[in-house]
């Protein structure tokens, strides 16, 4: 969790930290992998639907972000009420089943 100076935190889920790991193996990223992801969603807590929204294919309410490098997806819900974000899925933006944006 990263914590926000407006009160929205920022949560990783399992399964996202999950893609991190498989991203990291199998694309054999650098060592500090999680500190730049880290410094990719930091803007989120103030700003909160800063990443484009998508849609189709069940990601209808998510929003993304580009990660540390412009291949790498972040996707993201807000919950409003809860005064948080809730990072659900890193994915490789090049592979055709990644999440899809609208435009």
């Amino acid at each position: 969790m990263l914590p926000a100076a407006n009160g929205v935190r920022v949560e990783v889920s399992a399964a996202a930290v999950e893609d991190i790991a498989r991203l990291a193996t199998t694309h054999r990223l650098p060592a500090d992998t999680n500190e730049r992801i880290k410094r990719s969603v930091r803007a989120l807590g103030r700003f909160p639907r800063l990443g484009a929204a998508l849609a189709g294919g069940g990601w209808e309410g998510f929003h993304f972000l580009l990660g540390p490098w412009r291949w790498m997806v972040i996707v993201y819900e807000i919950d409003e009420e809860a005064d948080r974000i809730v990072i659900v899925t890193v994915q490789d933006g090049r592979s055709s089943a990644a999440a899809s944006g609208s435009r």
